[in-house]
């Protein structure tokens, strides 16, 4: 499996990602599980003005996504957050982030796979457990298979979870109530930030892009072109949805419901409005938990060829050219973290992952700037003094407001989380990353 009879060369990842594909992998990825199972717990937050907390978390969200749009034109590879950190600050601290990302996207599967078996028991009558680790299976099995595979299932499911939510934005118009106060927060200010920092778990996916790049036909240019377009095309749906949400059932009795776009649907038109967003529901947590499985994976292999992890992970397969051994290894971690079950707290520790990661890719380009300026760069960021790119300074300081509105508790599982891979870290024989 390890080398071709016809080559005698070690088999390479399949480059066959264009830029539909690629920009409908990010969205497919950001309009998943937020959306559909958080809508409801950010109205509890933010209240009417959880749109407003959607505008903080995409602002955030693009003064990073700039940041990626660079490096990724600069090194478009798979494991793109630990080759960015590695080339500016070292091996040591690249694996602390690459570790830090890789299990929180395990995590977030194991998370989602409870959404989705939420949705597929109210439709069936099934409990929840054996459903959440067939669909950890089921996916794993589809990323063994080939990224072409999965990306045709992202193109479909991606259709049908955006077509979801114009139909909440349709509902919105129909039943539009003008007397809403959109700018109500019951914790004011305090509220719709904090509101930012749990809806940031919708915008989750951009950055995702940037570690399918050895599967991407001419990367350096399709890779940034991906990151902005499902940026602004998420965004745009994210507002009109939570400005209808809230306008036609309120944030009170948002804030209630587990399954919040089925809940608008059915107060509309019936319960077989309602039957049919939970099916579409399916599709959106599922999409969700593939592409998890896919960028966790594809991040152990990265970290595996470049000897941050046993190097038997970075096995590639002959036939369906996917790292087979992390896409094993990836499903083992998943299903086992599947009997945490609590995806609003889970939500809260991948975001919490994300934003540390995202203090990290926005210091690489700083440091890039001055320590790699002549490398050629397909596309460079905007709002620059000389060398110095202020829009990352922007990324880190907002990441860092986030972060600071996150759980303390949540907070706590981090530190434990980076002093584990520390330990992981210093048994291979490494030093310290501190």
């Amino acid at each position: 499996m390890g080398i071709s009879r016809k080559t005698g060369e070690a088999p390479r990842l399949e480059k066959s990602l264009g830029l539909f594909e690629t920009t409908m992998y990010g969205v497919g990825m950001i309009l998943g599980a937020g959306i559909y199972a958080l809508l409801g717990e950010g109205a509890g937050i933010a209240g009417n003005a959880v749109w407003l907390s959607f505008i903080v978390a995409a602002v955030v969200a693009a003064f990073t996504g700039l940041s990626y749009c660079e490096l990724s034109s600069m090194m478009p590879r798979e494991a793109a957050e630990y080759n960015y950190t590695k080339k500016a600050f070292g091996r040591g601290k690249a694996f602390l982030v690459g570790w830090v990302l890789m299990l929180a996207m395990i995590i977030a599967a194991a998370a989602v796979s409870f959404g989705f078996a939420g949705y597929f028991g109210q439709i069936f009558g099934t409990s929840m457990t054996p459903v959440a680790l067939a669909i950890i299976i089921a996916f794993s099995v589809l990323n063994l298979w080939g990224i072409k595979e999965s990306s045709s299932f992202n193109i479909v499911a991606t259709l049908i979870e955006a077509g979801g939510l114009v139909l909440v934005i349709i509902v919105g118009l129909l039943f539009f109530n003008p007397n809403v106060d959109l700018t109500f927060s019951p914790n004011g200010f305090y509220g719709v930030m904090s509101g930012a920092a749990l809806m940031f778990f919708a915008f989750i996916g951009f950055e995702d892009i940037a570690n399918i790049s050895e599967e991407t036909r001419d990367a350096k240019k399709i890779i940034p072109k991906a990151v902005l377009l499902s940026l602004i095309i998420s965004t745009v749906l994210y507002i009109l949805v939570a400005i209808a949400a809230v306008s036609v059932i309120g944030w009170e009795a948002l804030s209630t419901s587990s399954a919040p776009m089925s809940m608008i649907l059915g107060n509309a038109f019936g319960p077989s409005a309602a039957l049919l967003m939970s099916v579409i529901a399916l599709f959106s947590t599922g999409n969700t938990i593939l592409i998890c499985l896919i960028v966790a994976s594809r991040m152990m292999y990265g970290m595996a060829r470049d000897s941050s992890l046993p190097s038997a992970l970075s096995k590639i397969h002959q036939r369906t050219r996917t790292p087979f051994v992390a896409v094993l290894l990836t499903m083992a971690l998943a299903m086992g973290f599947v009997l945490v079950g609590n995806l609003s707290f889970v939500a809260k520790l991948t975001t919490a992952s994300i934003f540390i990661a995202y203090l990290f890719v926005n210091s690489c380009l700083i440091s890039l700037r001055y320590s790699a300026p002549d490398e050629k760069r397909a596309f460079r960021a905007p709002l620059n003094i000389g060398k110095f790119p202020v829009i990352a300074v922007l990324g880190i300081v907002s990441a860092l407001v986030l972060l600071a509105h996150s759980d303390p508790v949540v907070l706590g599982i981090e530190a434990v989380l980076i002093l584990i891979g520390a330990a992981i870290y210093r048994m291979a024989g490494n030093r310290s990353f501190f």
